[in-house]
């Protein structure tokens, strides 16, 4: 199972593959998550993140400080 998004908690969810004879079978949606290194300036360290696409806009919006703020706050080791 791949990993969550720190950022957003996006997980792999469930659904349906559909056949062209309309037959079901399970399947997964993965995020598109990536291992990055985001510097930051407060603490002079690389910080590693498991983040989505969505959650690297988040971080471009927002700044890596609130982010990780944020993270700590719900209890996630940085």
């Amino acid at each position: 199972m791949t990993r969550p998004c720190q950022v957003t908690g996006a997980r792999p969810s469930a659904g349906k593959r559909v056949s062209h004879s309309h037959r079901r079978s399970n399947r997964w949606f993965h995020p598109n998550t990536h291992k990055r290194r985001f510097w930051l300036p407060s603490e002079h360290r690389w910080v590693t993140l498991h983040v989505s696409t969505k959650g690297l806009r988040t971080i471009d919006n927002r700044g890596i400080e609130a982010v990780v703020a944020d993270i700590r706050r719900r209890g996630e080791r940085v």
